[in-house]
């Protein structure tokens, strides 16, 4: 589904992202972990096109992510920012509808999507006319992944989307992602930094460090097969898997 080859950011003496080759599979969940500035961030934006590499390419369904053809492939694409990203002055509603109405789709079809999407992701239909400031953190994030599932992407990117919530709505959002990622069988990529979250989450993990990739797999295979002590020292100061 996507593919990056050879694909380098720096920001001056910076380097953010090393030149990385990554394949992100069709229809799987992959979870981007590591340290704060490794990368996993910056790989995102680049694959949604709101950073443009230095170097290399990007491929999404086999076209190329260029300056123009990024507007029609970032329209295949739902992205989701931490505490949703809503705008503050429109309704839960005029959020998740703001693109569709903006491309000029019929108002009974948006409204029936509007109301599947409050469905599947178990969001009050009584609260949809409520302003950001009106909801939990939880409902907003809610309306932030309704937003980005509004065109029917092939692709959904989530930036660490439960970063910012309690543990307690952080689970029980944790577990409703989990079970819409299998009811629309979409891509996923997800950047977390948790890594209790990427394993319930995703089928595969790729840890980074100094934006550069040191493994990919499952926790079973960073547990069992580390590719270097970095990898077990990650592990280790997560302390919610010392008992896994």
């Amino acid at each position: 589904m996507i593919n990056l080859t050879n694909v380098c950011k720096r920001y001056g003496s910076l380097t953010a992202l090393q030149p990385t080759n990554l394949e992100i599979p069709s229809g799987k969940v992959t979870a981007l972990i590591g340290p704060s500035g490794c990368g996993k961030s910056t790989i995102l934006r680049i694959i949604v096109g709101l950073v443009r590499p230095d170097s290399g390419e990007i491929r999404i369904d086999g076209a190329r992510m260029d300056p123009e053809s990024s507007l029609s492939l970032r329209r295949k694409l739902g992205y989701v920012i931490q505490d949703g990203g809503l705008f503050p002055h429109l309704t839960a509603r005029q959020n998740v509808t703001l693109m569709s109405e903006h491309l000029g789709k019929p108002v009974d079809e948006v409204q029936r999507r509007v109301e599947a999407l409050a469905d599947l992701t178990r969001f009050p239909k009584d609260s949809l006319d409520r302003y950001p400031l009106e909801l939990s953190g939880g409902q907003r994030q809610r309306v932030g992944l309704m937003r980005a599932l509004a065109l029917e992407p092939s692709t959904l990117l989530l930036d660490e989307p439960l970063g910012a919530l309690d543990p307690l709505v952080r689970s029980g959002l944790q577990a409703d992602l989990k079970e819409i990622f299998i009811r629309l069988g979409q891509t996923v990529v997800l950047v977390t930094h948790d890594m209790g979250e990427a394993a319930y989450l995703a089928d595969q993990i790729v840890l980074l460090r100094e934006g550069a990739v040191v493994q990919q797999g499952t926790l079973e295979d960073f547990q069992k097969r580390p590719a270097e002590p970095f990898v077990t020292e990650f592990l280790n100061a997560q302390r919610a898997l010392v008992a896994l």
